[in-house]
């Protein structure tokens, strides 16, 4: 027969702690959903998990910063097609200037009207994007033109803005400054842009000088520049449509990561109720058992032997 010893009462007590800090931490594993709380359950996936967390931040962050980028697109997009309609107004004004049966006073009228088109395209061409800045502004300046009190249109700052970081290592160009968009127009006395064009085209419509030649002339130039214009505008909006289907794309790509990593990380992290279920009535049971076989080979004794 055994006889109760310290070694005894200190093995089975450990082993019953074990047993039942064991029990406890699948119990918790299972209430909670999650089986890793610390680097110690296991150092190999903790390690990957918190790799798969890295990268999800990273990603939600290149998700936000697709969402502004689609957005200011999709603005500019809006803002260039409100552009091309002045310029289509004011090509079709230039096409009835260029007409030498018209009047002074007929000439003026057209000519304060393509005046107007220049303050409206000021006013577009300086519309604010959904952060706050500049639209069509350059990398520097607070606004993308400028008007002098003599009507000049200057564009300001120069370079373009920083692209936004959409994926690892994948920019995109948001927007475009307004001197790549509506200036380095070729025309026939060097280079201009739109502004200048329509400007041109207004002051000599509304000059005092009845002349007509240099009316219709300035006429058939700015017609011949507006297309330039047009088709430069054009342009753009098709590098805006082509940006803006690459940024669906990588939105979709990281979708695709998202779910992807998601199941990763439920593999690593959280709990299989079903095998923490059986563990736990399996260590129960060996809890149990172990606690009578305690209980019962502690109550024997040498005295008990003896008698």
């Amino acid at each position: 027969m055994q006889i109760s010893t310290s070694q005894l009462y200190d093995r089975s007590t450990a082993m019953m702690q074990s047993l039942s800090a064991r029990a406890d931490k699948l119990q918790t594993q299972i209430s909670t959903g999650i089986r890793l709380t610390a680097p110690s359950d296991d150092v190999v996936a903790y390690q990957k998990l918190a790799t798969l967390k890295r990268a999800g931040a990273n990603d939600q962050a290149y998700t936000a910063n697709i969402n502004v980028a689609t957005s200011v697109l999709a603005q500019s997009d809006t803002t260039l097609a409100s552009i091309e309609n002045q310029l289509q107004r004011a090509a079709e004004l230039a096409t009835q200037a260029n007409n030498g049966t018209l009047s002074p006073e007929n000439r003026k009228v057209i000519g304060e009207q393509l005046k107007g088109i220049v303050q409206d395209l000021v006013g577009l061409a300086n519309t604010k994007d959904v952060r706050g800045q500049p639209l069509f502004g350059a990398a520097t300046g607070d606004t993308a033109v400028t008007q002098g009190a003599d009507g000049s249109v200057h564009f300001t700052g120069t370079g373009e803005s920083a692209p936004i970081p959409v994926g690892d290592g994948v920019t995109v160009q948001a927007n475009d400054s307004a001197a790549r968009l509506f200036g380095g127009i070729a025309s026939g006395s060097g280079t201009s842009d739109m502004f200048a064009i329509i400007s041109t085209l207004a002051e000599a419509l509304t000059s005092d000088t009845d002349a007509t030649a240099a009316a219709t002339a300035a006429a058939t130039q700015a017609g011949t520049d507006l297309k330039a214009v047009l088709t430069q505008v054009a342009s753009a909006r098709g590098s805006v449509g082509a940006r803006g289907a690459r940024l669906d794309l990588e939105l979709d790509r990281l979708s695709d990561t998202a779910i992807t990593r998601e199941s990763d990380r439920v593999g690593l992290e959280d709990t299989d109720a079903t095998a923490a279920i059986t563990e736990l009535k399996k260590m129960m049971t060996v809890l149990e058992a172990t606690q009578a076989s305690f209980s019962k080979l502690s109550s024997l004794s040498l005295f008990n032997y003896l008698s």
